[in-house]
């Protein structure tokens, strides 16, 4: 529906009423135990009350006199106008019915310089078939998926080489963006971005799901490039857990993961992702003295996967430990559960399940991912 106008709006005025006072709009599910969020948009107690007097009032119009300005839209894009649009060459074509293995699409970019992405957005043109898509991005002397054809859709299943079927399943590459439903455009501030080399691919990750019509997407992804070489590079990084198992009936079943930093970073936002079985979701600082301090915890849902932006970004020293936790419920009382008689274990598609920590940490310009995970040993003691 569209609530752009007071004629489009006021039908809903009543539903309208009941999402806000249940705070279930704006969707925002991040616990206000800890934590501040640059893109909390969550509505104060008196804009609830304003609107739920609106609506008990028989959702009368304003004055026109009051009105702001009508929104200006790019057309097509939330983002500004792009410098760069990147589109998968090739449709995939979407069966109605049955498991879709996840698609990929190697995308040559033609930059024949260093190119900084501050705004990036993907939009899918079968939208509603997208379970989640990753863009990431290939230098040109990276090997990974040298074998695999350009421009044409692939899955790993389809590759004869080995390393290739291994490097479709896992790869340290960049990311340049994550997308899944409910989740919103990159947009960093002055002075930060993410870069793509000149001469690099884009290699789109689309997991497609069947919904009993079948369809074909082409995918495409906007770029809006800083007006000048930042002071900080945007690196997404992640902490997961591959090996979970989740018994069936468990209700409230932990998966931890954690790691230490190696080198001093910027924290700037977190992006959490688990499917239907998803319960909640914690990041954590470990301090050297076992202190944990908590920095968001997420009542997930799994329709709307937001990312969380830390209103003031933390500055974490190298060797800072962090922590993700996550909580599934696998019993009947979960009304999306595919089946609570199942053992549960990492995959794919949406009936297994997945625990994966993404955050986004700044650091200097030059510095490469490969450079960020180069461990230097403490100094020796006097």
């Amino acid at each position: 529906m569209s609530f752009v106008t007071y004629e489009q709006t006021r039908p809903f005025a009543l539903a309208i009423r009941q999402a806000v006072t249940a705070k279930k709009m704006p969707p925002w599910f991040a616990d206000p135990c800890c934590g501040h969020f640059a893109n909390d948009p969550s509505l104060t107690a008196q804009q609830i009350a304003t609107i739920s007097s609106w609506a008990n009032g028989g959702a009368p119009a304003g004055s026109p006199h009051d009105a702001p300005p009508p929104p200006h839209w790019v057309q097509g894009w939330n983002i500004s106008k792009p410098d760069a649009v990147v589109r998968m060459p090739r449709a995939v074509s979407i069966p109605n019915h049955g498991a879709v293995e996840y698609t990929y699409e190697i995308v040559p970019t033609g930059f024949t310089r260093d190119k900084w992405a501050q705004m990036s957005e993907l939009r899918p043109s079968a939208r509603d078939h997208v379970h989640h898509a990753v863009v990431y991005i290939r230098p040109p002397h990276s090997r990974w998926l040298r074998r695999a054809p350009l421009g044409v859709p692939f899955t790993a299943g389809s590759l004869t080489n080995p390393e290739d079927r291994r490097g479709a399943e896992f790869t340290t590459a960049d990311l340049l963006l994550v997308y899944a439903p409910g989740s919103s455009p990159d947009r960093w501030p002055d002075g930060l971005a993410k870069l793509i080399p000149a001469g690099s691919d884009l290699v789109f990750q689309m997991h497609y799901t069947t919904n009993g019509h079948a369809a074909t997407d082409q995918t495409r992804i906007g770029l809006v490039f800083a007006e000048e070489p930042p002071r900080r590079r945007v690196l997404t990084l992640q902490m997961n857990r591959h090996g979970l198992m989740i018994p069936p009936h468990a209700y409230n079943f932990e998966v931890e993961a954690q790691g230490t930093l190696p080198n001093d970073c910027t924290l700037l936002s977190f992006f959490p992702h688990m499917h239907l079985r998803g319960k909640r979701f914690e990041y954590n600082l470990i301090h050297p003295d076992g202190r944990i301090e908590r920095l968001l915890k997420v009542n997930w849902d799994f329709y709307w996967q937001l990312s969380y932006k830390l209103a003031q970004p933390r500055l974490l020293k190298a060797g800072t430990r962090l922590q993700a936790i996550a909580w599934y419920d696998n019993s009947a009382n979960n009304p999306h559960n595919p089946d609570p008689n199942a053992t549960v274990v990492w995959g794919e598609q949406t009936w297994n399940e997945m625990m994966v920590g993404f955050f986004d940490v700044a650091v200097p310009a030059g510095m490469s991912k490969e450079q960020f995970f180069t461990r230097h040993p403490a100094p020796a003691a006097p």
